[in-house]
């Protein structure tokens, strides 16, 4: 009986160990299951997700052929944009005044911008009676005036050493660049040439005689050369005054008669003088050779017409402004009537200075009054008024004032009270400053 019951217990058992592995057997073949169909779900996401991806790159690519297409067959495609605003590039001369205004005129007190109008004499601004070196007494007087130009005459001139030594100091004791200047063709009149500094040449009456404008342009070579290695940087020459009557104050400066030709040997020897970095002054306008008289003795007029000006004398200086090598011109102090339509001298006239030259002429330089001491204007204006007259006139400088000060102080005055604008003056400055800058960009 007992037997009987362990067997049983040992059978009961043996079913359960039965039971626990069908039962796990069963739960493995479902986890397999579900593990294979997962397999097979993921698969197939694999799968769509590829060929989605594939068909993504197959779209792109197409996409590209046709962009391809389209680039290949010079179809554009463009974007709208805003319009560009293009800026005008400058000119020479607007970069040169811009250079100009930055540099010099900003910062130029009133004073100094009035002072660099005048060229004077050494002896006008340092008080000495015949000036021959540049020592302390230049320095104060260019620190107090900084004017804009010393013009050296045969009483300043001992020796080459002394006078090269006298311009370089002068040159140092100043803000400013300065003209350097002298009044002379190289003939024997000629104060550096007489004092033996210099090669003299013949006089513009033989040059012009010779018919051959080569010389002209020889002796502008000749006299800039030897200028320019004693220091100067501004000549008063060369005359463009027509030979009308016999006698007439511009003598043997004169190249002749005929205004073409004239202006030929002019701006021969204003180019062989600029050649050498010598400015040309070239005079005096409106021409002197219809007149017997000199204003260095006391008033001058002439009696031609306004018609015989334009078509003879004008012509001359018309052929050297359009030349575009003319930087500056001188104006007589001779009286024109027919232009003046009175006996004011041609220096203090704005129909001769700013309507004729200046607009009729289309004159862009410098323009230079006449020599302020001579007595056709000392006879009858005093310093500071003739001053005043020239630059009201449309003269840009002054040249050689009877009285520094009191022409300096005149025209500072006129300026503060508004007889003259600093706007005025401001102009002038810039066309002096085109030619002493001239330099400073490729031209």
């Amino acid at each position: 009986m007992k037997m009987d019951t362990n067997e049983q217990r040992q059978e009961s058992q043996q079913n359960r160990r039965e039971e626990r592995h069908k039962r796990r057997q069963r739960s493995q073949i479902i986890a397999y299951t579900v593990v294979g169909i997962m397999i097979l779900v993921l698969a197939a996401g694999i799968a769509f997700a590829v060929s989605k991806i594939t068909g993504m790159n197959h779209d792109r690519q197409e996409q590209q052929n046709r962009l391809d297409d389209i680039i290949a067959s010079e179809e554009t495609i463009t974007a709208p944009t805003e319009p560009v605003e293009t800026v005008p590039e400058l000119t020479n001369e607007q970069k040169l005044d811009k250079i100009i205004d930055e540099a010099i005129i900003q910062n130029m007190p009133l004073e100094d911008k009035v002072a660099g109008l005048f060229i004077t004499t050494p002896e006008s601004i340092t008080g000495v009676s015949a000036a021959v070196q540049a020592g302390d007494g230049t320095k104060d007087a260019l620190s107090k005036y900084p004017v804009g130009g010393i013009v050296y005459a045969a009483k300043n001139i001992q020796s080459a050493d002394q006078l090269k030594q006298m311009i370089d100091n002068t040159k140092l004791y100043t803000s400013y660049p300065l003209f350097i200047a002298i009044d002379g063709e190289g003939t024997g009149t000629d104060a550096v040439a007489a004092a033996g500094l210099g090669t003299k040449t013949d006089s513009p009456e033989t040059i012009g005689a010779s018919g051959d404008t080569n010389n002209a342009y020889t002796a502008g070579t000749t006299v800039g050369s030897y200028l320019a290695e004693l220091g100067f940087n501004l000549d008063f020459a060369p005359a463009a005054d027509l030979k009308v009557v016999d006698g007439n104050a511009a003598g043997s400066s004169s190249y002749g008669t005929d205004a073409a030709t004239v202006a030929s040997f002019v701006t021969g020897m204003q180019t062989g003088l600029q050649e050498q970095k010598v400015t040309a002054a070239i005079g005096h306008f409106p021409g002197i050779g219809s007149t017997t008289q000199s204003t260095k003795d006391g008033m001058a007029s002439t009696d031609r017409s306004a018609e015989d000006f334009r078509a003879n004398e004008f012509a001359v200086f018309q052929s050297c402004i359009d030349s575009g090598e003319t930087k500056m011109i001188t104006v007589s102090n001779m009286a024109a009537p027919s232009l003046t339509g009175d006996n004011t001298p041609c220096s203090f006239s704005s129909a001769v200075v700013t309507d004729i030259l200046r607009n009729e002429l289309n004159f862009r330089g410098v323009i230079v009054s006449g020599a302020m001491n001579q007595t056709a204007i000392t006879n009858y204006y005093g310093a500071d008024e003739a001053a005043v007259l020239a630059l009201r006139a449309g003269c840009d400088m002054i040249y050689a004032p009877e009285n520094f000060e009191t022409a300096y102080n005149g025209v500072l005055e006129a300026v503060q009270n508004g007889t003259i604008s600093e706007d005025r003056v401001n102009d002038s400055l810039r066309r002096i400053y085109r030619i002493k800058y001239a330099d400073k960009i490729e031209q």
